[in-house]
This record gives structure tokens, sequence and C-alpha cells, in this order.
């Protein structure tokens, strides 16, 4: 659990975060407009989405520890390369690899590694400590990052930073991580006569609530990046300073920390389906606030509430999962619901902004993914979630 909560920390702060950096530096240097750049992480995020399912499936059958150090290793090369491209071609190459380094590296193999080894009374607290520590990424590293661009110029920066991505990563994946102890949960599983309880892939992909739970993710994450992308020009065209619209998604980013602390106690209180049926309400009414702003006085409670509603979502997909279809094939489960989850991610600020135009305007895209939530939060209410989870593979 320590050794991923440090890795996924400086994978998050350096793959993810690091590109938003780079952006300004590249564009004047390389001559390139920010949205050829750009092109360049969404070609990232889909292949990740894409690779999330095979990456899962190896999880599941050998382990987190080899696709993981792999990851590593290929992420610090592509910084390498990344600092010494000159193309439009060569940087969208570099990130399709990236891609495939950010699926074996961030969030979806932490969490399979992290449900393998912790027994159902010890998961979620795992998971918390992991996602806790991992949400401080943006904040220790872009300042660190503008700082180095600012003394090493962007190229330098990114040796740099292939260098700091190394030297925990790579150590910390090949050395810690190992398959479950068999004194663990299977040795207890084998003394009570059965496997390891959980659905495989075909299973659960032929049950109702696995596909309520991928559109649910899909529109929670969707809505996310919308925000995100578009809320400074939405709020300053409706009198806000762009300065004030950019705090607002730093204090978002900040909410996101109290809630995941809030996140087991509820979870243990409301049942795992409550919990996330209420974070998609919470996100729902969010946009409702958004869509109103002419005639509200202040958006602070939006604030509230999106982040921490943004800020459980994670947990709520990891535990949830585990929870329904059991730790068995966790790793497939999950990665193909990452297919249409971490999908949305990559392409929501483009779609918004098609939507934005074909809608008249963003307030209708708002109540649109309201809407969406609230039809998640329903079908997931609706699904019939008691399943049997011994059917392994």
């Amino acid at each position: 659990m320590a050794g991923l909560a440090i890795t996924e920390t400086v994978s998050w702060g350096i793959l993810y975060y690091g590109f938003p950096v780079m952006l300004r530096p590249m564009e004047a240097d390389l001559g390139f407009s920010r949205i050829e750049l750009t092109g360049a992480l969404s070609i990232g995020l889909l292949t990740s989405a894409l690779a999330a399912l095979p990456v899962g499936r190896w999880i599941d059958r050998h382990g987190a520890r080899g696709i993981m150090t792999l990851g590593s290793c290929l992420a610090t090369t592509l910084l390498f390369v990344w600092s010494r491209i000159e193309s439009l071609g060569a940087l969208y190459a570099v990130w399709a690899l990236m891609g495939l380094a950010m699926a074996a590296t961030l969030y979806e193999p932490a969490f399979a590694a992290v449900v393998g080894w912790f027994p159902m009374q010890g998961r979620d607290q795992a998971l918390l400590v992991v996602t806790l520590v991992a949400a401080l990424a943006s904040t220790i590293f872009m300042p660190f990052e503008a700082w180095l661009v600012g003394r090493l110029g962007w190229r330098g920066t990114l040796a740099a930073l292939a260098l700091i991505l190394a030297a925990p990563t790579i150590p910390i994946h090949a050395l810690v991580l190992r398959r479950p102890p068999r004194g663990g949960r299977d040795a207890a599983a084998a003394r009570a006569g059965a496997a390891v309880p959980g659905l495989t892939l075909g299973a659960a992909t032929g049950t109702g609530v696995f596909w309520v739970l991928a559109l649910a993710f899909l529109a929670s994450n969707f809505t996310t990046n919308t925000v995100t992308v578009h809320l400074i020009p939405y709020l300053s065209d409706r009198g806000y300073s762009p300065t004030l619209a950019a705090a607002m998604i730093g204090w978002m980013g900040a909410m996101q920390l109290p809630a995941r602390l809030v996140f087991a106690p509820l979870v243990a209180r409301l049942g795992h389906r409550a919990m996330t049926v209420a974070i998609f309400c919470f996100q729902a009414v969010s946009l409702a606030q958004l869509a109103l702003v002419r005639r509200l006085p202040t958006l602070a409670p939006m604030v509230v509430m999106l982040g921490a509603a943004n800020g459980m979502a994670t947990l709520a997909r990891a535990t949830t999962i585990a929870e329904i279809f059991g730790p068995r094939h966790y790793g497939s489960i999950s990665g193909a619901m990452a297919l249409g989850a971490n999908g949305a991610r990559a392409v929501a600020p483009f779609t918004a902004s098609l939507l934005q135009v074909a809608l008249g305007g963003y307030e209708p895209v708002f109540w649109l993914l309201a809407g969406a939530l609230v039809l998640a939060g329903l079908g997931l209410l609706a699904a019939p979630t008691r399943i049997r989870r011994d059917e392994v593979g």
C-alpha cells in the first residue's frame, strides 16, 4: 500500500499532470498550435483506455509486478524521447506509446494490485490511502515542474523528470509488488472448500449491473473533464473573472481530499450502491447549479459538491466493482469498465464543444449531462446486485 501510494503520486504527477505544464513552452518552441499539441494527450488517453482490458487480464493471471515495472521503464524511456522530438508526428507517436505506459502504471493496475492483497474488511481503507496520497500529485508536481521549466527549459525538464520517475517507481514496482500471500485470502477460501470468489469478465458482462455501472462511470468521467476544460470560458462569458473561475477549479480539486477521508465511513453506513448513487446525484445537482448560474448568488455549493463527488467517484468505481463482482477477476472487469470511463476523459473536451454548438450553448449541455447522471443513479438503484460470484475461470 505504501509503495503504491508513492508510485501513483509520482506517476500521476509526471505522466498526466506534466503535459499541461509543457504545453506553452512546446507551443512557443515547436510552432504547433495548442489544438495540435493537445491532440497528443488525447491519443495517449485513448490508447490507455483501449489497453486497460488486456492489462487487467494480465494482472489477474500474473500479478501486477511485471506489468507495472515494464510500464515504468517504458514511461521513463518515452520521457527521454519526448525531450528530443522535433515533429508533430513524433510527439503523437510518443504519446500513443505513453498511453500504454499509463495503462500499466496508473490507477487501474494499482487498484487491481490492492484488491488482490486486501480482504474485504481492509480493502476500502487501503484504496483510500493510495488515492488520498496520489490526490496530492498535481499539488506537488505542477509547481515543481513549472519551476524546472523556468531553469532547464521544457526539454531539460523532461529529461530530469525521467530520472525522477525512474528512481522510485521501477525499484518499488519490481521489488515491493508481489502476488498475494498464500496464507491470506486464497488460503482462507481453500480451507472453506471454495475458490476465491468472483465472476469472470464474461459472466460479469452478462449482468445488467455491469452495463449500468459502465455507462454511469462513463457519464461521470465525461462530466468531470467537461467542467474542468470548459468552466473558465463558460463563467467568463457570464461575468466571472477568469481568475475566479480558475480558482473554482482549484478548490474543486482541494475538496477531493476531505471527501475521500469520509468515503469509507459513509460506505460502511450506506453501502456501496447507495453511496455510488449519491455521488451521481451530487454531480447532477452541481451541473444544475452551473446551468442556473445567472439566477444564483454564488456557486460555492457547486464547488463543494462537485469537488467532493469527483473525489469519491474514483474510490466508488474501485470499491463497487470489487464489492459486486468479487476480487477473482477484478483486473479484467475493471479494465473493461475503464475502456469507457477513461475513453470519456479523452473525448470529453472535444465532444462537449460539439454539443455546445449543436445545442446552442453550455446550459443545455449541463442539463443533458445532469439528466444522464440522474438516469445512471436510477438505473443503478433498479439493477439487481445480488449475484453469484463463484464462477471462476
